[in-house]
């Protein structure tokens, strides 16, 4: 009975195998990967000695994926899940935020989360924004931030903003589409944008 049973297998068993050889071959598809960072360029803007904390960074809804996004000419939004950062994007902004602010001397010190050292401004932020927009031609990066200072022990609020970095992006030939290098280029200078406008809204109120 076993015999028997082995035997009429067989048959499926071959046909089974000859499907496989009507599937397509599918294309191997490299997933791109791009860093997210943004370098201050230029003088320091002062010469702060106060210490500041930058606390991990949030992620708006959304903005936890690592595909580029990008917002098509008819308004739908589009993920790329074949070009991607290195890491989640707001992972990356928060070093390139503790890198920048250090850069612009407003402070004497910009340590992250965990540290020992006693902090004078602690700012939180979230990532609300990094696309590529299509039928605007332009990227946008934005954050909105929290800057408190500790007063004999408690935490009071300084300044609450929101800002938006833009840059220009590239029309592409007719019929032809912008690379993912083009969008993420576009979008890390989008948010050397952001950076400059947030170092700018923070300078006042920690000098």
């Amino acid at each position: 009975m076993k015999r028997r049973a082995l035997l009429l297998a067989l048959p499926m068993t071959a046909g089974l195998a000859g499907c496989g050889s009507l599937l397509p071959d599918r294309p191997y598809v490299e997933t791109l990967r791009f860093p997210f960072t943004a370098l201050r360029s230029g003088p320091p803007a002062g010469s702060g000695r106060r210490i500041l904390l930058v606390r991990l960074m949030r992620a708006a809804p959304g903005m936890e994926t690592r595909g580029l996004r990008s917002i098509r000419p008819d308004g739908t939004e589009d993920v790329d899940f074949y070009a991607e950062w290195t890491a989640p994007p707001a992972e990356l902004a928060e070093e390139s935020l503790r890198r920048w602010l250090s850069a612009s001397g407003l402070f004497g010190a910009v340590v992250a989360q965990g540290t020992r050292a006693r902090a004078d401004f602690t700012l939180e932020c979230e990532l609300t924004t990094l696309v590529a927009d299509l039928g605007r031609h332009e990227a946008r990066a934005g954050l909105s931030a929290v800057l408190m200072r500790d007063v004999n022990g408690e935490s009071r609020l300084v300044r609450q903003l929101a800002v938006t970095g833009r840059a220009p992006l590239p029309t592409p030939a007719e019929g032809q589409s912008l690379p993912a290098a083009t969008l993420a280029a576009g979008m890390n200078a989008a948010f050397g944008a952001a950076l400059g406008a947030l170092e700018n809204g923070l300078a006042p109120f920690v000098r």
